[in-house]
This record gives structure tokens, sequence and C-alpha cells, in this order.
């Protein structure tokens, strides 16, 4: 099963709305395996995004990939494997190891 990486952002809870996930994208604040891409990119169970935010870069690894279980209010659609802060006034990926 996949999903597209906008669409999981939003069902995820990562993200409040699709619109903000595509924009954030479109910005290159999401990386999957730690390249850049696009709102349609393919996010299958297993894949490792990096999502940076105002004060933070998260780093989650994702556990479910299914549209139909995304929408069911208590699943469990990732896990975080790691999180560092960063100032807004900074390049979140400047300090990012490879």
């Amino acid at each position: 099963m996949s999903v597209r990486l906008d669409k999981f952002l939003k069902l995820a809870r990562l993200v409040k709305r699709r619109s903000a996930a595509q924009e954030m994208i479109e910005l290159g604040a999401v990386r999957i395996e730690g390249r850049t891409c696009k709102p349609a990119a393919e996010v299958r169970e297993g894949t490792v995004l990096e999502i940076a935010y105002m004060n933070r870069v998260l780093k989650v690894r994702v556990l479910c990939a299914d549209e139909v279980l995304l929408k069911r209010p208590h699943t469990v659609s990732w896990e975080q494997i790691g999180e560092r802060p960063v100032s807004p006034e900074e390049d979140p990926w400047a300090a990012a190891a490879p």
C-alpha cells in the first residue's frame, strides 16, 4: 500500500490541512529518505520522513500507509525516530547529517 505524501501528512495528523502540507513540501520543508520531493510522492510503510517545523525538525518512520486505515481515529501511523531543535532564522537542513 502507498499514499500521496501530502495526504499522509494530513491523515497522520502531522499537518492540520492538506493545503498546508502541499505548501510545506513545495517549500522544501519535507524530505523523504533525505531527499526533497513533491506533494504527489508515494509514501510506503518503512519510509523515513523529515519534517521541518518552525522550531524543530521531526524525523519519523511510516508505520501505516493504507489510506483507509489512516482515516480511522486511533490508527498509529508513524513513530518518531528523531527530533532536533532549530532556530526559525537558520536553514533546518544545514546541520542535517547525511
